[in-house]
């Protein structure tokens, strides 16, 4: 079934923005893959934060992402990948949306926006690390073209988790 997507804005995050993702996502839903709780704002300022400097320094973040009315529903983009175990020094694509709207294909509309920037920034390649049991985040990435690559255990929780991979030089994904 083909869908027409939804109309997506992203812009790099503000420090408003910070309370808004903090707002946004507080939902026990939005949360069971990222800690199973809703995060202190000072993390999202921190986030917000980092992620002005990624753009900067790199031409793409997290950036926000902004419904047909402007209002602020949720992120999506790239960053390096921080953590000292996983695909060091790899981009990873990521993306995280608020309950109310689940299901609208806002995440894959805005993840598509994400991989034509990426190409255009020259980047290679992207990763996406997803909790086996995110079912909405493994068919955004089927949507997106990406292949299984990697199957593994997260250090802290062993859960069990997904590495996907895309290679953004080949024209075959590009729509």
């Amino acid at each position: 079934m083909n869908r027409a997507l939804p109309v997506v804005r992203l812009r790099v995050p503000t420090d408003e923005d910070a309370v808004a993702w903090h707002r946004t996502f507080a939902h026990p839903d939005v949360m069971e893959f990222h800690g199973g709780r809703a995060a202190e704002l000072s993390v999202y300022e921190e986030l917000t934060a980092r992620q002005r400097r990624h753009d900067a320094e790199r031409g793409f973040c997290l950036w926000t992402m902004l419904d047909e009315s402007g209002h602020v529903i949720g992120f999506t983009g790239a960053q390096p990948w921080e953590r000292d175990w996983g695909p060091s020094g790899e981009i990873e694509i990521g993306w995280r949306l608020g309950r109310e709207q689940w299901g609208r294909g806002y995440v894959t509309a805005a993840a598509q926006m994400t991989l034509e920037r990426l190409r255009a920034a020259g980047v290679p390649g992207v990763v996406a690390m997803v909790d086996a049991r995110n079912t909405r985040s493994v068919a955004v990435t089927r949507r997106l073209g990406m292949r299984l690559a990697e199957v593994f255990r997260t250090p802290t929780s062993q859960r069990e988790g997904h590495c996907y991979r895309l290679d953004l030089r080949s024209d075959r994904h590009r729509r």
